[in-house]
């Protein structure tokens, strides 16, 4: 599994958790705002989600509290998944980078110049 891309969902749910323990809808929220409100999580996504990785052990439950009478469950990132964070972040990187860099110098660098769009 490790070699395989993770999907954006999860990749922006990760994220969220690098800056520290949320909850649900603070993972949602935050998501949102990373995505620049281009992915929105819907509560049962998230949470298959959540389960999911908390299966592969790339988070953890940092803490329950209950607020309003409901409870409130947090979340963070494992050492494990930080590193899988990291790995990906890189990989995208490198993909960026790689693509950028064809399109200063290929044939799609031409048809910018002029101004013509594919």
């Amino acid at each position: 599994m490790k070699n395989r891309s993770m999907q954006e969902p999860t990749f922006l749910i990760l994220t969220a958790l690098a800056a520290g323990p949320q909850h649900g809808y603070g993972i949602i929220t935050d998501v949102l705002q990373i995505s620049g409100e281009r992915v929105r999580l819907r509560a049962g996504t998230l949470y298959a989600a959540l389960d999911r990785l908390q299966s592969e052990q790339l988070i953890e439950t940092d803490r329950e509290e209950v607020v309003d009478g409901r409870a409130r469950r947090y979340y963070r990132l494992t050492g494990e998944g930080a590193s899988r964070l990291s790995a990906e972040a890189e990989q995208l990187r490198r993909n960026a980078d790689t693509a950028t860099a064809r399109l200063r110098r290929g044939p799609a660098a031409a048809q910018l110049s002029l101004g013509g769009a594919s």
